[in-house]
This record gives structure tokens, C-alpha cells and sequence, in this order.
């Protein structure tokens, strides 16, 4: 659970198996495309190992990160209504998923409908989410931007919230829209102000960013 009560929609040991008889296991070595935006959908991927990271680009390459994940979670559900990838997934280190086909998951879905009410509740959450994110792009400076993100990706871990991904300054700046020298420079002044601490293994919020800088 993190710091803004998000769940983390990850697949059931009995839901996994369920599916993967429906599946083909394929292996992707790091920094691969597995989907690019505007393709045409036709499969649900798991993610049995390794980790992923969802973006949007323009024709420049510029690129806006969504979010990352890791095993046990999904992506591809989009798959139900036939239209187009709506996003570009790339392997952050080497990957293992499980392929499932259009029909074979449409038929898992109808079938299991405990499964079916957690694919509904995690694209409740995403329209939260992203009506969340385009409400700060358009009110909140780059700060508030900042200060948001890292409260929404903290973790609860025994008493003290942590982001434990592996996030580079440039992957935060791709999130919020900015600068990566802004978001140096914002973290730098949380860090000195004791707000919190960064480390190779990730970011320790000490307490909770003030509203405003």
C-alpha cells in the first residue's frame, strides 16, 4: 500500500495459474520495445520476471514515463475493446512474460468474474490517476509536481515511506514534465532540508514535503 492508499494490481497464484495455460512464456534482454504505441492490440502480457516501463513519445522522441512495473502485474488489457496500444512498453532489465491471446483472455475474463471486478477496479484506478496527473500539470508548479509523485510512489515499510524502484532523476522529470536539472536541483533542497534521503537503492521520505517551497 503506499503513502496514497494505491494498490498494486498484481496477479493471485490461482489467477496466474489460470491464465498461463492460456499463455506462451517468452524472454526479452533489457532496453526491448514489446509494444509500441498505435500498434494493434492482440495480446495481454504477464510479467513473470524483470521489470517494464509504460511511456508516450512524439514523433521527436521525446518521451513522457507513465509508470513502471514489475512482476506478478500486467499490461495489455486494452486487449478487450480492440482498438490500438494506447502506450509503449520497454524492458528495464532482462524479462520474462506470459503471452496470453485477445480471445483466450476475453473468455478468462467472462469466466472468472473475481478477476474480472479486479481488472474494473485497476482501470477505476488509472483514470483516477491520470485525472490526478493532467489536474497537476495544468495547477501545480514543478515542485508541487515533485512533491506529489514521490508521496504517491512511497511505501509504507515498517513505519518509515520508501521508494524503493530503481527512479533516476531524468525518469522523475519524464513523469511530471520537466527538467531534469529542475528536479536535481528540487531534490537537492528536500535533501538538505532533511525531507529526505536518496541512495542508490532509492529515496527515504523522512517526513512529508511541505505544500509549497
Amino acid at each position: 500500500m503506499t503513502a496514497k492508499g494505491q494498490r498494486s494490481y498484481t496477479l493471485s497464484d490461482a489467477d496466474l495459474m489460470a491464465v498461463g495455460s492460456h499463455g506462451i512464456a517468452r524472454s526479452y534482454p533489457k532496453n526491448t520495445i514489446i509494444v509500441t504505441e498505435g500498434d494493434r492490440t492482440d495480446s495481454l502480457y504477464v510479467i513473470l520476471e524483470g521489470r517494464v516501463k509504460v511511456f508516450v513519445s512524439d514523433d521527436s522522441g521525446n518521451q513522457v514515463l507513465l509508470l513502471t512495473q514489475g512482476a506478478g502485474e500486467y499490461f495489455g488489457e486494452l486487449v478487450l475493446d480492440e482498438g490500438p496500444r494506447s502506450a509503449s512498453i520497454m524492458t528495464l532489465e532482462p524479462s520474462r512474460f506470459l503471452v496470453v491471446p485477445k480471445t483466450d483472455f476475453r473468455d478468462f475474463v467472462m469466466h472468472n468474474p473475481a478477476f474480472a471486478l479486479s481488472l474494473i477496479e485497476k482501470l477505476i484506478g488509472r483514470v483516477r490517476s491520470l485525472t490526478a496527473s493532467v489536474k497537476s500539470l495544468a495547477l501545480m508548479d514543478v515542485y508541487g509536481r515533485v512533491a506529489r509523485l514521490l508521496l504517491e510512489l512511497a511505501e509504507d515499510k515498517g513505519g518509515q515511506l520508501a521508494i524503493s524502484q530503481r527512479l533516476t532523476q531524468q525518469d522523475i522529470a519524464s513523469r511530471i514534465g520537466a527538467s531534469r536539472e529542475m528536479v536535481s536541483r528540487i531534490l537537492k533542497d528536500l535533501s538538505t532540508g532533511g525531507y529526505l534521503t536518496q541512495s542508490r537503492t532509492g529515496i527515504v521520505l523522512h517526513r512529508k514535503p511541505p505544500e509549497h517551497w
